[in-house]
């Protein structure tokens, strides 16, 4: 799964082959270092979430909608 994270991640990369202005490219830098973080940060709330629902019996994906294809 592709998150919006990691797409945004390849953008801020792109740019910075493209590009050879130094302010550009520090902003650039930041910005994907705080995708990269974000992106950590969703996995370990969905692993947190996804425990607790299990603890539950709660299902994180609704099998019957998966059905449903």
């Amino acid at each position: 799964m592709v998150v919006p994270e990691q797409k945004a991640r390849v953008t801020y990369d792109n740019i910075l082959r493209m590009c050879d202005d130094p302010d550009v490219i520090d902003v650039m830098r930041f910005l994907r270092e705080r995708e990269v973080v974000h992106f950590q940060r969703f996995g370990e709330a969905m692993a947190i979430a996804t425990g607790k629902m299990d603890k539950r019996n709660v299902y994180a994906v609704n099998p019957a909608f998966d059905k449903m294809k």
